[in-house]
């Protein structure tokens, strides 16, 4: 069996750390207008009649497959979805970026396929690069580590941050692309070191490598997400599906849960960290397992929000709200698992 807490990350105690950090910064919120709390996907800022939005995250240890695969032309754009897809999640639109790159000694060549990376993930997400850092850290960083803060607005009157979910509201996926950019460290584990393989060989598909399949950017759901809130729909929530799988919804407001029951069958790269001996259970705790982001609407307007994405990305109905304050899953195996 292969866990993530095996692989050199253990998910509870980097929620404890969390924790700990965020009670000491909490009197900090004081000295402004903040909006959200503390452990949502972005943090609000009340500035007039809008409201700015802010989020930072970084590539993560996709870095090393990238450097397996002498390819660093797509972690740019992994890093700017990392960011601007919890934007999103409180209803602003990303505007723009600054990023921080440290390296253990600066390699020319590098940089400029990061750059184009940052470059691709710009455009398609319409977001300025206005700014950033990089630092030489030897003995700090270990070849090399990006990330980046964004910042996004939204009128005050169209903030969501989940507060109106309720019970029978209905949740509906967006397919990703494949692992995006978590959980690198469990897959990297079982796929090379209990599996065996190396980042040339083929996948079962036949059709790329298993270093392609996890060099996939994340995907970005800016434009799908923008011109969702642009239709007169009553969005209850929006959830990006990173670190936590699932559990990420919990993110959004206590006292509900979720009841997922059609998931999208996940892409292969999933099934073959699976088949290495990693457990469903934290398969669905780890992967976003061919769901990349979540929107959770009425009852009544589902079916016309499934259409409205539908015109930028793949999206369907995926489970439903409850009023226990738990996550069941059904996986592509057909059993079901409790978080």
């Amino acid at each position: 069996m292969v866990t993530y807490s095996e692989s050199g990350v253990d998910i509870d105690l980097e929620a404890l750390t969390v924790s700990k950090l965020a009670s000491k910064l909490q009197p900090t919120l004081e000295y402004r207008n903040i909006i959200t709390d503390s452990g949502h996907f972005a943090a609000l800022v009340e500035l007039g009649d809008k409201a700015i939005a802010m989020s930072t995250d970084g590539v993560g240890s996709k870095i090393l497959v990238a450097k397996m695969m002498e390819k660093y032309d797509t972690v740019g754009i992994d890093m700017i979805a990392m960011v601007v897809n919890d934007i999103l999640c409180v209803g602003a639109e990303p505007i723009a970026l600054v990023d921080y790159l440290a390296v253990e000694e600066p390699d020319p060549k590098v940089a400029e396929e990061i750059a184009d990376g940052l470059v691709q993930g710009a455009k398609e997400s319409q977001i300025a690069i206005i700014g950033g850092e990089t630092a030489s850290l030897p003995g700090i960083v270990k070849d090399f580590d990006l990330a980046g803060t964004g910042i996004g607005f939204v009128d005050k009157d169209k903030i969501i941050t989940g507060a109106d979910i309720q019970e029978g509201d209905v949740l509906i996926g967006l397919r990703s692309s494949g692992i995006h950019s978590n959980g690198l460290s469990l897959a990297r584990r079982a796929i090379f070191e209990e599996g065996g393989f190396d980042v040339n060989d083929k996948m079962p598909n036949g059709e790329t490598t298993i270093g392609e399949e996890l060099l996939k950017p994340t995907q970005l759901y800016v434009k799908a997400i923008v011109d969702l809130l642009k239709h007169d729909f009553d969005i209850k929530g929006l959830a990006h599906m990173t670190g936590g799988g699932v559990n990420n919804l919990s993110r959004l407001k206590k006292g509900i849960g979720f009841d997922i029951t059609d998931y999208p069958e996940p892409q292969d790269i999933f099934k073959l960290i699976y088949e290495q001996g990693v457990p469903l259970e934290e398969m669905y705790k780890v992967f976003n397992m061919g769901v990349g982001f979540c929107v959770i609407a009425s009852p009544e307007e589902a079916d016309a929000v499934v259409e409205a994405l539908n015109e930028n990305i793949e999206a369907q109905i995926v489970g439903t709200v409850t009023a226990e304050e738990k996550i069941t899953v059904k996986t592509f195996e057909g059993t079901v698992i409790e978080y």
